[in-house]
C-alpha cells in the first residue's frame, strides 16, 4: 500500500513580521514531513514576488516549494518571464490555476483576454517548459462555483488533465462521498492522475462561512448548525472542527485518497492536531 503524501498551503505574508511568523510557522509544521509546501498567488498575480520570496525561503530551509500560477489577467510575454525565472531558481512542480482577477475587472477582460482557462495555461507550460515542471491543478467535488453543469465542470477538469498536469488537490469539502464519486467519475472520463484531497481545519465558523460562500465550498447542515450553536466559544468550535475533520481525513485515506492537502491559513496548529491524531489512529 502506497503511503499518502501530505502537503500544506501558505499565502505569501504582506510584511516583515509576516515574514518571521510564516518561517515560525513552517518550522513547527515541518515535522509532519511534508512532501512539499505550496504558496498561493494573489488574484491577476498581485502577490508573485511575494510568492517568489516566500517559495525561495522554503527552499532555503531545503524543502519542496511549489508556486501557484495563474492565467487570468496575464500575457503570454508576462507567464513566459515568471516560467523562466521558476526555472532558474530550480522550482520543478507549479499548482497552474485559471485564478482570479482583481476586483474592478468585468467580463470583458475575461473574455479579451490570452487565456481563458487553467487547460490553455497548462498546454502554455507544458509548450514552453516540456516536462520540467510537475504540473498540480485543480479539482472541485462539489462543481466549481461558475461551472454551467457537473457534466460542463468534470469535461473541463478532464481537459486540463489531457493537456499535461501530473495531478490534482482538490478544493475542500466535509462531505467524503462527493470526493469519492467525484474520482469515480474522473476515472470514467479517463481521468488516471492523481487527486489529492483538499482540506480545510476548522477553527472559526464566520471565516468559514465567508470562505465557502466564496468558493461554492458545502458546510454539511448538521456540522453548520452545530458551529452555529457554540456561538463565540472558539475552543468548541475548535474541538468539534477537529473531530469532524479528523474523521473525514480518516475516511479519504481508508478509501484509497493518495494524499491530504491541507489549507493552513498560514497557522501550524489546527493541521499538527489532524496529523497527530491520524497517527495516533494509525490512518
Amino acid at each position: 500500500m502506497t503511503t499518502p503524501d501530505f502537503s500544506i498551503e501558505f499565502f505569501p505574508p504582506k510584511t516583515p513580521e509576516g515574514a518571521d511568523k510564516l518561517r515560525a510557522t513552517r518550522a513547527r509544521l515541518a515535522v509532519l514531513d511534508p512532501k512539499y509546501f505550496s504558496v498561493t498567488f494573489g488574484a491577476g498575480g498581485s502577490t508573485q514576488q511575494g510568492t517568489l520570496d516566500t517559495v525561495l525561503d522554503i527552499r532555503s530551509e531545503g524543502h519542496e516549494a511549489a508556486p501557484h500560477i495563474s492565467c487570468l489577467g496575464s500575457s503570454r510575454a508576462r507567464l513566459r518571464d515568471i516560467l523562466t525565472e521558476y526555472r532558474d531558481h530550480g522550482i520543478r512542480r507549479l499548482v497552474a490555476l485559471r485564478g482570479d482577477l482583481p476586483s474592478g475587472y468585468g467580463a470583458v477582460d475575461f473574455s479579451s483576454g490570452e487565456f481563458r482557462y487553467a487547460n490553455e495555461l497548462v498546454e502554455f507550460i507544458r509548450a514552453e517548459s516540456g516536462d520540467w515542471f510537475h504540473i498540480e491543478v485543480a479539482a472541485y467535488p462539489e462543481m466549481h462555483p461558475q461551472a454551467k453543469s457537473p457534466q460542463d465542470d468534470m469535461q473541463s477538469f478532464a481537459r486540463k488533465v489531457q493537456a499535461g498536469a501530473n495531478a490534482a488537490i482538490t478544493q475542500y469539502f466535509y462531505n467524503a462521498d462527493a470526493y469519492f464519486r467525484f474520482v469515480d467519475e474522473a476515472h470514467r472520463h479517463g481521468v488516471q492522475v492523481p487527486i489529492v484531497a483538499g482540506v480545510m481545519p476548522i477553527t472559526n465558523y464566520m471565516q468559514l462561512m465567508r470562505f465557502s460562500e466564496m468558493c461554492g465550498a458545502e458546510i454539511p447542515r448538521w456540522v453548520r448548525l452545530k458551529l452555529a450553536s457554540f456561538g463565540d466559544d472558539s475552543d468548541s468550535i475548535r474541538a468539534f472542527g477537529l473531530d469532524v475533520v479528523t474523521t473525514m481525513c480518516e475516511r479519504l485515506l481508508a478509501g484509497g485518497a493518495p494524499g491530504l492537502h491541507f489549507y493552513s491559513l498560514n497557522q501550524s496548529g489546527p493541521t499538527i492536531a489532524i496529523c497527530e491524531r491520524l497517527k495516533a489512529t494509525g490512518a
